[in-house]
C-alpha cells in the first residue's frame, strides 16, 4: 500500500462532507473539460455528451475529494490490472482503492481505454453516438455504477446543459461557435426565482435564489411547476388536469387554499429517494422546502433522517436523500407545526 494512498484514506475517512453541485460549478466544469471530451470521442467513439455527464456527476462538478486528490474524474477503481498510483476512498465499502492520475488528461484517456478495452461494454459501441439515452442505460446495465438512478442522472445533465452539442461538434455536425441551445435551467429566457418562504412564526426566510422555467419541468424525474403566490390549487388542478385531491397528496398538503408564497407544485408523485445523496441545510430552509426542492416525499425524508413530523433540521446539517442516516440531525429550536399549505 503506497504512502500517498494511506494518507488520502485517512483524510477521506475524517471528512464526511459532500458538496453539492451548483450551476456555476457545472458550467465551469464543462468549460474546462469540453475539449477533452470532444478529443476523446474522436479517439474512442464514446459520445462526448456521456463523457462530460459522467465527469460532472462522478466529481460533483470538479469539487469532490476524490478528484481533488487524484484527478480521477470517472470514479474508476483500481481493478487487478491497474499498476499506476492509487488512493483510498469510501464508496460502496470503506477504504476502496481508486486509480490516481497526474493530470485530468490521463484520467479522460484512461476512462476511454477502460470502456473500449472491456468486453462488457462492447455492446455500447454498436449504438448511435447521438443516442445518449441508450448509452446512459447501457452503462448502468453493464455495471458501471451501482446507483439505480445513474442513467436518469446522466440524461438530465445532458439535457439541462445541452451536452449533446459536444457530441455533434466531435462528429463534425455542428460548428463550435454555434450558440448553445436554450434549456430550462441555464438559458436567459423568461425565468422565475424562489426568494424565500414563511416560517412558523410568519417571518419570511430567504433562500439562495434558484432559477425555474415557465411551465412544467422536472425535478428528480417528477413533473413540477413554479407557482406564484395568490393562485389557488383548484385553478392549477383545472389547468393541468390533475384532480385536486391528488395535487394535495403530491405536495404533502392537507387542504385546498390560496398559495401564500411562491412555491414549487408537483403535478405527479414525488420520489422516495433523491437524485443527490445528501442536502446541506441552508439558513431558513425547512424540511418541507427541502422535500419540494429535491423532489422527495415528506414522509420519506422523515424516515431516511430518523425525524418526526414537526422537527426541523438546523442550518449546516446533512439531510440524507438516498440512504438512511445513522442518527437524527441536530434540530433547530422552533415550535414548528406543519401548516395546511406548507410554504416552500
Amino acid at each position: 500500500m503506497k504512502l500517498k494512498g494511506l494518507i488520502f484514506g485517512v483524510m477521506m475517512m475524517s471528512s464526511g462532507f459532500l458538496r453539492a453541485q451548483n450551476n456555476d460549478q457545472i458550467l465551469n466544469y464543462i468549460s474546462n473539460y469540453k475539449s477533452l471530451a470532444i478529443s476523446e470521442m474522436q479517439r474512442s467513439g464514446i459520445p462526448a455528451s456521456i463523457i462530460l455527464a459522467q465527469g460532472i456527476h462522478e466529481t460533483e462538478a470538479g469539487t469532490s475529494e476524490l478528484v481533488l486528490h487524484s484527478n480521477n474524474h470517472f470514479g474508476i477503481k483500481c481493478k487487478s490490472t491497474w499498476t499506476g498510483q492509487t488512493v483510498f476512498h469510501d464508496d460502496d465499502a470503506r477504504g476502496e482503492c481508486f486509480r490516481s492520475y497526474a493530470t485530468a488528461e490521463e484520467s479522460y484517456r484512461d476512462h476511454s481505454d477502460f470502456l473500449t478495452g472491456s468486453p462488457r461494454y462492447a455492446s455500447l459501441f454498436k449504438l448511435n453516438p447521438e443516442d445518449y439515452e441508450s448509452w446512459a442505460y447501457g452503462l448502468k446495465k453493464a455495471g458501471y455504477a451501482t446507483n439505480t438512478r445513474y442513467p436518469q442522472i446522466l440524461i438530465k445533465l445532458i439535457q439541462d446543459y445541452d451536452l449533446e452539442r459536444y457530441t455533434l461538434i466531435a462528429m463534425g455536425k455542428l460548428h463550435p461557435d454555434e450558440p448553445v441551445a436554450v434549456n430550462p435551467v441555464t438559458a436567459e429566457n423568461p425565468r422565475k426565482t424562489l426568494e424565500g418562504f414563511t416560517d412558523s412564526a410568519g417571518t419570511m426566510q430567504p433562500l439562495v435564489n434558484t432559477i425555474y422555467p415557465d411551465g412544467p419541468f422536472s425535478i428528480n424525474s417528477a413533473r413540477v411547476i413554479f407557482a406564484k403566490a395568490g393562485i389557488s390549487l383548484l385553478s392549477l388542478s383545472n389547468q393541468y388536469d390533475v384532480p385536486l385531491s391528488r395535487l394535495l397528496d403530491f405536495n404533502d398538503m392537507s387542504q385546498e387554499d390560496i398559495l401564500a408564497n411562491d412555491q414549487l407544485i408537483f403535478l405527479q408523485r414525488k420520489r422516495k429517494t433523491g437524485m443527490n445523496p445528501v442536502h446541506i441545510v441552508r439558513s431558513g430552509e425547512s424540511l418541507y422546502s427541502i422535500c419540494q426542492s429535491e423532489g422527495i416525499r415528506y414522509e420519506s425524508l422523515l424516515e431516511l433522517n430518523r425525524m418526526s413530523p414537526g422537527e426541523e433540521p438546523a442550518a449546516g446539517e446533512k439531510i440524507f436523500l438516498q440512504y438512511a442516516a445513522t442518527s437524527r440531525p441536530a434540530l433547530k429550536n422552533l415550535g414548528y407545526k406543519k401548516p395546511a399549505i406548507p410554504a416552500s
